[in-house]
């Protein structure tokens, strides 16, 4: 196993490096101190191809330009805070309304747009990179100051584990996820339509006509929404049911697991024979589409187009602090903010 870095461009007059981690059955992921961006992920296919199964950019400028969370890490608060405001212990908090009226993925910059310290991580079957980043308190808005450590683990058995830490000195909230799209047809050869999606869900959360949720949770049974037999993505994107049309035809919902152990999600892409089998601590994932994916740009000379891309974000629900009823994502000072989610690629 082994890390090659390297110059990927300039921000603020800092290097941004690229990192990439080999292992020993022919996979590698390519990550960026730059908002801890997956740039690339390398995999092979059922005949042994090897191919990138991520959307990211070849030129930093693009990141800058363009990108629409491509593989980032984001929060304090991933998901939209519904008017970008919250009450933390009788005081009202205002954030940056990146989303207007809405607060997104942590704001203006939040951790997606800023540059992370790193250090290497080997151990026996596995190498990786540990990032931190120190968020002052007031930085967006957020009360607290928040310390925050991700890391990228890349072992022998195909499989990225994803660790996220944090710890306050004060009251505040975290809800973090990775905002990587993926594509399991390798450089981007087909869209996502024909990805099959399975996981154990009863319900998945109803959202406004600004896309945050409404409080309710729907059953599953009989819309485009379950997922405990694999479906086809199609199926959402074609469908007339209000909440896909919503969201631009499509997914951009949290999905609420059913199991409280450990939950499981596979995607598949038959004609590649890719399997993908995310694993995760965290209530719900997050659900997108790529439904609003379109711009003047290319990805590795592929036009950017809607559905070319598919998010598994594996989080908290999304504007928990001003529902109640939701688990909660406050972080208190003597907590340890943990999570962890685990990708694994398989080809048949």
């Amino acid at each position: 196993m082994k890390m090659i870095e390297q110059l990927f461009g300039n921000y603020n007059g800092e290097s941004v490096k690229e990192y990439t981690l080999y292992n020993e059955s022919g996979m590698s992921v390519s990550c960026l101190n730059y908002g801890c961006v997956i740039s690339k992920i390398m995999v092979p296919d059922r005949n042994g191809n090897i191919e990138n199964v991520v959307l990211g950019f070849e030129d930093f400028k693009d990141y800058l330009n363009w990108s629409p969370y491509f593989g980032a890490i984001v929060g304090r608060v991933a998901g939209r805070i519904k008017g970008a405001s919250f009450d933390l212990d009788g005081k009202n908090f205002r954030l940056a309304a990146n989303d207007y009226p809405n607060h997104l993925h942590g704001g203006k910059l939040g951790f997606s747009s800023v540059i992370w310290k790193t250090e290497i991580i080997e151990e026996e079957n596995a190498i990786g990179l540990k990032f931190f980043n120190f968020s002052p308190d007031g930085e967006e808005g957020y009360p607290g100051n928040l310390g925050v450590t991700v890391s990228y683990l890349l072992t022998n058995d195909n499989e990225l584990k994803i660790t996220y830490e944090g710890k306050t000195d004060n009251k505040t909230l975290v809800n973090l996820t990775n905002h990587s799209y993926f594509n399991l047809s390798g450089n981007f050869k087909r869209d996502c339509s024909e990805h099959e999606l399975q996981l154990e869900t009863d319900f998945f959360l109803e959202l406004s006509p600004d896309f945050t949720p409404t409080g309710r949770l729907l059953d599953v049974k009989n819309t485009p929404f379950d997922f405990k037999q694999s479906r086809k993505l199609k199926y959402g994107i074609h469908s007339t049911h209000p909440q896909n049309v919503l969201v631009g035809h499509g997914y951009d919902h949290p999905i609420v697991f059913a199991s409280h152990d450990e939950r499981t999600i596979v995607l598949r892409e038959e004609e590649s024979g890719r399997t993908l089998v995310v694993t995760t601590d965290q209530p719900c994932v997050v659900l997108y589409s790529g439904n609003q994916l379109e711009g003047p740009y290319s990805i590795s000379d592929v036009p950017v187009r809607k559905y070319l891309g598919v998010c598994l974000e594996t989080q908290g629900f999304p504007d928990a602090i001003n529902h109640p009823e939701f688990p909660s994502i406050i972080l208190e000072r003597e907590n340890v903010y943990y999570s962890t989610t685990k990708y694994r690629f398989l080809c048949r």
